[in-house]
């Protein structure tokens, strides 16, 4: 991309910090204000679910730090990244936090801002892609549709703690909410699925597992709430991995533009057998 391009967008100026979403992973799917933030930072600090060929936009002389937190496994201490980015921002430098998904959703990010301005650093948010929405659309599952759900929660799987959150309300979500997006539940499925059925949701519900999504190596587990953490036990799949509950799941099989890419034969309607209204 040509200076040409970007004129006109905002400056990253020295001394300064931009918290950037990255996406869900494919980097076609980064902002141009992200893009642009590439270009000029010179230093990133980026975390685990950032896709590498993001950072190919990257200036040659930008500096790269791994700042990445794996649930389960050994990470930076948050407080530590937001005290780098002050420290990085102190030095003069640019400075672009690339974070996967969107910097405010579940990411943390409103956290390292709150540290940025206790310090006094000036900063940008810009939104990403989050993966509940963008990686759920590469498997071809929408978060809505209107004959299925004209609601949608997203909820963590876990808390600071590892553990699942003990203040979700459970039953509320189980009762209010058609279709669940969860983030980082593949750990503690078994529990949470139990959770959901004690509160009334039913075992042959729809559940989707979408691992490493809107990357080549995307897989999507097809299952039910009673059979979640069986399934994905003997599939062998891992984190990183967006959870899907609901209805919307039966749309795969019409949806599933990645996969007719590769030859899937698409059903032109998944709720045939359904009354069908006029629609407005």
């Amino acid at each position: 991309m040509t200076d040409a391009f970007f004129a006109g967008l905002a400056e990253l100026d020295p001394g300064s910090v931009w918290l950037v979403g990255a996406g869900p992973g494919d980097p076609g799917l980064l902002t141009l204000h992200a893009a642009n933030a590439l270009r000029q930072a010179d230093v990133i600090v980026h975390d685990a679910l950032v896709n590498a060929d993001c950072l190919k936009l990257a200036k040659p002389s930008a500096a790269l730090e791994f700042a990445g937190k794996r649930g389960g496994k050994p990470s930076p201490k948050q407080r530590d990244i937001s005290l780098r980015l002050v420290e990085l921002a102190r030095a003069g430098l640019r400075v672009l936090r690339l974070k996967g998904g969107d910097p405010f959703v579940f990411g943390r990010g409103g956290e390292e801002a709150l540290t940025l301005v206790e310090h006094g650093i000036p900063f940008r948010i810009v939104p990403g892609i989050t993966a509940g929405i963008g990686g759920l659309a590469y498997a071809g599952i929408p978060v809505t549709h209107r004959e299925v759900n004209h609601a949608v929660t997203f909820l963590t799987g876990h808390d600071s703690s590892g553990v699942v959150p003990d203040r979700i309300n459970w039953e509320g979500i189980a009762k209010g909410s058609p279709v669940i997006v969860m983030y980082m539940a593949m750990k503690h499925i078994g529990q949470i699925s139990a959770n959901l059925i004690a509160a009334g949701r039913s075992p042959d519900e729809a559940v989707a597992f979408v691992c490493n999504a809107a990357t080549p190596e995307q897989v999507v587990l097809e299952t039910t709430l009673s059979r979640a953490e069986t399934d994905v036990a003997a599939s062998g799949l891992e984190p990183p991995a967006i959870v899907v509950v609901g209805e919307v799941v039966r749309l795969r099989p019409s949806l599933d533009w990645v996969g007719a890419l590769s030859g899937r034969a698409l059903t032109a309607d998944p709720f045939s057998n359904r009354i069908r209204r006029n629609p407005a």
